[in-house]
């Protein structure tokens, strides 16, 4: 596995913006938010991308998103809404290779999945 940035947040070699951890996940704020609340949902287990999950290990991905929920109605704008994402490879829009799960909320966030021009 390649040593990431991500790796490092959770080593605490690189400070960040920490919102939510637990024995399984880490949560922080995203340097380059894409909406008003930006927080990526890390697992602490090494997965480079969501093709690399195995299936006997469904649970990293089900931990990411309820800790997101969770988040989202502590700080109060679950009942509003939010979105989640988990991009994948490089088309898919993924640039740190650990599986991640993005949770953006406090605003309108309008449609989605268009494809980007080139």
């Amino acid at each position: 596995m390649t040593d990431t940035i991500f790796h490092k947040i959770i080593r605490r070699e690189i400070p960040a913006d920490i919102v939510f951890e637990d024995e399984h996940v880490i949560a922080f704020r995203d340097i380059a938010p894409q909406a008003p609340v930006h927080v990526l949902f890390v697992p602490k287990v090494d997965v480079a991308t969501l093709n690399d999950l195995p299936a006997s290990q469904p649970e990293v991905v089900g931990r990411l998103a309820i800790a997101a929920a969770a988040y989202a109605k502590r700080e109060g704008f679950a009942d509003d809404g939010y979105r989640v994402v988990i991009n994948c490879n490089g088309h898919g829009g993924q640039t740190v290779f650990q599986v991640h799960l993005h949770l953006l909320a406090g605003a309108p966030l309008g449609r989605f999945g268009t494809a980007r021009d080139s």
